[in-house]
């Protein structure tokens, strides 16, 4: 799932520019998941708690599938060197664990006096969007890449 690394600059972004990353959900994301943020909810790690809820299996941390939005934010579009500002989330349906989830970022507008991008941001599977929100970036210039720090 490493995607390669990409330095884009504010000049680069164009609306519409877009980048997806594809990621299978497998129970040792999950788990570890867990391990790392201490949420330890059942619904997550215990089949057997899991099948007496609504979902009737275990799902992935809403948070793990958004955290794959950060994946392509920092490493595709924009990449490297880019600053997150925020993030807004709409959790739309469950993600199962052996789901293939489809991430996409795409450049919906450019604030060239702040360097800044809102990206639209949505997760999906099986071309159901079970995660979409928007994302604000501040993007660095050409010129502030090349200045040497003091």
């Amino acid at each position: 799932m490493l995607p390669e690394l990409r330095v884009l600059h504010f000049e680069d972004l164009t609306l519409g520019l877009a980048e997806e990353l594809r990621k299978t959900i497998a129970a040792s994301d999950v788990v570890g998941f867990a391990e790392v943020t201490g949420d330890r909810n059942p619904i997550h790690l215990s089949e057997h708690f899991a099948a007496k809820t609504p979902f009737g299996h275990r799902i992935a941390h809403g948070l793990y599938t958004a955290s794959l939005i950060s994946a392509v934010l920092g490493t595709r579009l924009p990449g490297p060197g880019a600053i997150y500002i925020s993030q807004t989330l709409n959790f739309r349906a469950p993600v199962k664990i052996g789901d293939e989830v489809v991430v996409r970022v795409e450049v919906a507008e450019l604030v060239a006096e702040r360097r800044r991008a809102r990206l639209a941001c949505t997760c999906s599977v099986g071309g159901e969007v079970v995660l979409d929100g928007e994302a604000w970036i501040k993007v660095p210039t050409r010129q502030e890449s090349a200045t040497p720090p003091i």
